[in-house]
């Protein structure tokens, strides 16, 4: 009877193994379905501006189901990147967008690891006012901003488009999240070893927050290279013109319907360097998003 008795608690863990199977099975193809359904839904417009950018220009308004377009032309490109002047929009935009970049990382990450591992008396609501001022839209301080850079003599010039955005409070929130979970004995042994703060944040610190910082700079490349309100704002020389904006030229030269096709190819265009972007960053980008957050 002992025997029988042991024998019994087996069969049922497998019994219960086995009706965990199908479970199993069936949730992973609903993860799998809603995952095909939300990468074809992010991928569809992509997919049709492709079309419509090779595809004929009177077609380019054709709901045909096919994704592939009747005939295939690449002067759509050509077209796109003379009439829009699309070569010193790009430049000018990567360049900017650079220098965005790099002024937000020299203030982001020394304000984050100071609301991070600095105590000081107030930083708990000092760091609040910091996160307070997500709240405010950037519409609500564009003109505020341009009065200043008026009165500054830096509107129509690439300084002008680039100081406003000089820090990011997103970002530093970010940074600060991170650099919550780098161990305190990290930092206690940089002190034993004689380092202080400022070498303490470039030596142990910034290359401990690497993905972190891989992560806000895509991100922030992202929204100052597709910057369309402050640039329509400032610049208004065609030289320094950003891509988002020589874009939008190419609608407003006829009062007719636009070239569809030109605008969808010119789209394309401006689409790479943040395209690029991200693939250079990837291996840390993951690693980033999931590494913030985790902070006290």
């Amino acid at each position: 009877m002992t025997g029988a008795a042991e024998s019994v608690p087996p069969v049922a863990s497998g019994g219960a193994r086995a009706g965990l199977r199908p479970a199993r099975a069936l949730s992973g193809t609903v993860r799998f379905a809603f995952l095909a359904v939300g990468v074809t839904t992010a991928l569809l417009p992509f997919v049709w501006m492709l079309r419509t950018a090779l595809g004929p220009p009177q077609n380019a308004l054709g709901m045909s189901a096919s994704p592939l377009p009747s005939s295939v032309s690449f002067q759509a490109f050509e077209s796109a990147w003379r009439a829009a002047d699309l070569g010193p929009a790009l430049l000018t935009g990567v360049a900017v967008s650079l220098a965005i970049l790099a002024l937000q990382l020299l203030t982001a990450i020394p304000a984050a690891y100071a609301f991070a591992w600095v105590p000081f008396r107030g930083r708990s609501v000092l760091f609040g006012v910091v996160l307070a001022t997500l709240l405010v839209p950037p519409q609500v301080t564009a003109v505020p901003n341009y009065v200043t850079i008026s009165a500054l003599g830096l509107a129509d010039t690439r300084v002008g488009l680039v100081l406003p955005f000089m820090t990011h409070a997103a970002m530093i929130f970010l940074l600060r999240q991170y650099m919550t979970t780098i161990p305190a004995s990290v930092l206690e042994a940089a002190r034993m070893d004689g380092l202080g703060t400022p070498r303490t944040l470039r030596r142990v610190v910034v290359p401990l927050c690497a993905p972190a910082i891989a992560t806000v700079s895509v991100f922030s490349f992202l929204l100052s290279f597709n910057e369309y309100l402050w640039p329509l704002l400032v610049a208004r020389s065609p030289d320094i013109a950003t891509p988002p904006l020589a874009l939008a030229g190419l609608t407003s030269r006829s009062s007719a319907l636009p070239d569809f096709a030109q605008l969808a190819a010119g789209s394309l265009i401006i689409s790479l360097p943040t395209l690029l972007v991200f693939i250079v960053a990837q291996r840390r980008l993951a690693a980033g998003i999931s590494g913030t957050g985790q902070g006290d």
